[in-house]
Order: C-alpha cells, then structure tokens, then sequence
C-alpha cells in the first residue's frame, strides 16, 4: 500500500491533487483550493472555518484538530461579560443550530509576544507579531453536523499541519462513519515537505492568499517540525519515506527509512502524469 502526503511548500507547485489514483493521499490546509484528496488536514482555526463554509467537507474526509461541536447557544452566551473586541471574533455564515468554538485567548497575546521576544532578543518583533496575532482570536463556526470530519486529539495537539497528515497516513486512526479505514502504507511519498528557515523568505505556495501570512513574512524555525519528522521516522520504522525534492538533512542523519528522489523519480513511482 502506497500513500502520498502533500504540504505546501513551494517545491509542489507543480503539483495537481486529484482523488483518482491507486494510493491514499492526504493534503493540508488550502490545497483544497486545487483539487480533491482524499484525507484533508487543518490545524489552524481560520482554515478550518473557511474549509466548512466552503461545504468541502459534506463530500471529501477532514481531520481537524480539537474540533468538538456545540450547541449554538454556547456561542451566544460565552461572551457575556467580556469586553472582545468584534475583531478578534470570527463568525462564520449560514448560522445552525450547532457549532465548533475554536481559538486562543487575545487577551494574553501582549504577555506571549513579550516572552518569546525576552527568550530570543534577534527574532523581528514585527514579524512575530504579525504571526502570533494571525492566531490569535475565537472562530465560531455553525456546521449541519453532516460535515465528514474527525477530530485530532492528543498525542498530535500543537503538531504543524504537514506532519499531523503524515502521521495519520502511517497509522490511520478510527473510521469516520460511513467511510473505508485506508490500509497502513508500507511506502509513504512526502511531497511539498521543505522545511523552513527564519533567514529566509516564508515558503508557502500560498502566502499572500486568504488566512495566510503575507508573502513578504519571514519563514520559521524548523526545529519544532524537524523533531516531529524525526519522531514519524523512528516511530514507523517499517515504514519506508520517500522525500521528494528536498536535499538531504544532515541533522537528522542518514536513515534506513529515508529515501530522498525527485519529482521524475516519484512520477515513476506512482505513474503521475
């Protein structure tokens, strides 16, 4: 069994997602913008909420993180005695009778962006500011409660979005309801996985674009998402990864499990034309 999991960086922009192939894929976040998979991911509150009103999900199979629904009065009473501003609450369309109330408290973001700029004194405080505000808010989002998606909980909490799609492609979790379990994959294809660096441009391919940061951001520290791959690989180790377009990483080693190609060799593969 074969599984394709596609992030967004750059290096897939010539890539085409489609369902109608003999592997399992799974995207992330915007990719849905392009085309269907067959396993969406998002972990960001504002995506998740643009992937619902767009009724993606009432056809395709989601995985959202901490996703919970509520009845709908929860949101019309959860506010009463807070001074918010109406900025930081994001309301989506098409109001139900049920929602899922998402976020971070703005309150604490001035006390956050302070820590984090005493710990790292080179960081660009505009930057990070503009980074931690994009997350930070309450996102209420009305659902019909026929939306196919499946919340992840857990061990992946806090995980980015590109490695939480890859640990579920190597152990698919429970079923969603009415739907096929996809078979755990013996060779897993990593596609648009670039990384990132903080000295560098974000690498995005849709930077600029709606609930993304602008193209002239910064990129991020890879670390955090470099021990996440690092705890995939060791977990799966029966598992054999295939890293498309990405130069070896010296600071995870060379691994038995880690084969990097190139776009020819994974169009070989899986016989994409």
């Amino acid at each position: 069994m074969k599984a394709l999991v596609i992030g967004n960086g750059e290096s897939r922009s010539w890539f085409n997602p489609s369902k109608d192939n003999e592997f399992v894929t799974w995207g992330c976040n915007a990719i849905y913008r392009d085309g269907e998979v067959d396993n969406l991911v998002a972990v960001d509150y504002a995506m998740q909420q643009e992937i619902v009103e767009s009724q993606y999900p009432l056809k395709n199979k989601c995985w959202f993180t901490n996703w919970s629904t509520v009845p709908d009065f929860v949101a019309d009473t959860m506010f009463m005695g807070y001074d918010i501003p109406k900025s930081f609450i994001h309301y989506s369309g098409n109001k139900t009778d049920k929602c899922v109330i998402s976020g971070k408290d703005p309150a604490t973001l001035q006390e956050k962006i302070d820590t984090v700029m005493h710990m790292n004194p080179d960081l660009d405080i505009k930057d990070l500011r503009m980074k931690m505000e994009k997350d930070s808010g309450v996102w209420i989002t009305y659902v019909t409660g026929n939306e196919r998606i499946r919340s992840v909980v857990g061990y992946l909490h806090g995980w980015s979005a590109g490695n939480t799609a890859l640990h579920l492609a190597c152990n698919p979790p429970e079923l969603v309801p009415n739907d096929k379990l996809p078979a755990k994959p013996d060779e897993v294809y990593m596609i648009g996985f670039d990384l990132s660096s903080y000295n560098h441009p974000l690498n995005n391919i849709y930077k600029g674009t709606d609930n993304y940061l602008p193209a002239n951001a910064k990129g991020f520290n890879s670390v955090n998402w470099m021990n996440q791959l690092e705890d995939i690989f060791s977990q799966f180790s029966d598992t054999t990864f295939y890293w498309v377009d990405r130069p070896i990483v010296p600071e995870m080693g060379l691994r038995r499990n880690v084969i990097y190609i190139n776009k020819d060799e994974l169009c070989e593969e899986l016989k994409i034309t």
